[in-house]
């Protein structure tokens, strides 16, 4: 019996904590105007045939706060990384040197800045609603417990409680990694 109520709120806490990281995932790759090797996670290459992200065909480093350097390990690759770079939607220009990419990144405008902003408050509503999805899940789990008579109401109420709890908190830490991306981007 108590095993099935604290294997609720573990598993609801699981579920909770993986949406916070999808959510620190997602924004890491939205760009602040400082160069991150991250910012290419999601552009993939052709090679030999399948579709590879960057960082498994080439070393990717920061030169400096503009300035990402993309080292393929075999040199043809050079050119089909400068295509997918360009064709991605990240609107970056690399310049090619015998044996690399140089990828500045533009600052951003302030239009870009706010167009970043919604994209940001989007992430963010998605692992709200991810995170009140887990409460439901674990909110019915407790009612079929209890329908088996499991557990009794009051100990049913009171995990909801606990659960409810539990989904207040990591929302707040969602509108904290909102807010600090938000701040982020809005720098100048």
């Amino acid at each position: 019996m108590l095993e099935d109520v604290s294997a609720v709120k573990r598993d609801a806490e699981t579920r909770m904590k993986k949406s916070i990281e999808a959510l620190k995932n997602e924004l890491t790759k939205l760009r602040t105007g400082r160069a991150s090797a991250s910012i290419l996670d999601h552009v993939t290459v052709d090679y030999y045939g399948s579709q590879m992200p960057i960082s498994q065909v080439a070393n990717i480093s920061v030169t400096d706060a503009r300035t990402l350097q993309v080292t393929p390990w075999e040199r043809p690759m050079l050119n089909k990384i400068d295509k997918a770079i360009r064709e991605s939607d990240l609107g970056l220009n690399p310049s090619s040197s015998s044996d690399s990419l140089r990828v500045p990144l533009p600052p951003l405008s302030e239009e870009r800045r706010r167009e970043m902003t919604k994209l940001v408050r989007q992430e963010g509503e998605g692992a709200r609603v991810a995170i009140r999805n887990v409460r439901r899940d674990a909110n019915n789990h407790l009612k079929d417990l209890q329908k088996k008579k499991l557990i009794s109401e009051d100990e049913e109420r009171r995990v909801q409680e606990e659960i409810q709890t539990l989904t207040n908190r990591y929302i707040d830490e969602v509108d904290a990694v909102v807010g600090a991306k938000e701040s982020d981007l809005m720098e100048v």
